[in-house]
């Protein structure tokens, strides 16, 4: 606890991967009060064509009402 996952699209690098970890345990250090030992990271790439299935579907308008910050795209 806790747990996060990245969705995004391919293309990111691995020290981007790493920036990107290295920030999000500082803010939940800081802002959830948690040691780092329980904190984990895992990053999904989501090919751009799978994204409304795998992503937008399920995950944003399928749990919107768990959402602090929505994207600010719609899927039509």
């Amino acid at each position: 606890m806790p747990h996060v996952i990245i969705k995004m699209f391919p293309g990111r690098t691995e020290e981007q991967k790493r920036l990107c970890t290295e920030r999000i345990v500082e803010a939940l250090i800081e802002t959830l009060n948690t040691d780092e030992k329980s904190i984990s990271v895992a990053f999904e790439e989501i090919p751009k064509e799978m994204w409304k299935e795998e992503v937008f579907l399920p995950d944003i308008m399928g749990k919107e009402k768990t959402l602090f910050k929505k994207p600010g795209y719609s899927i039509d």
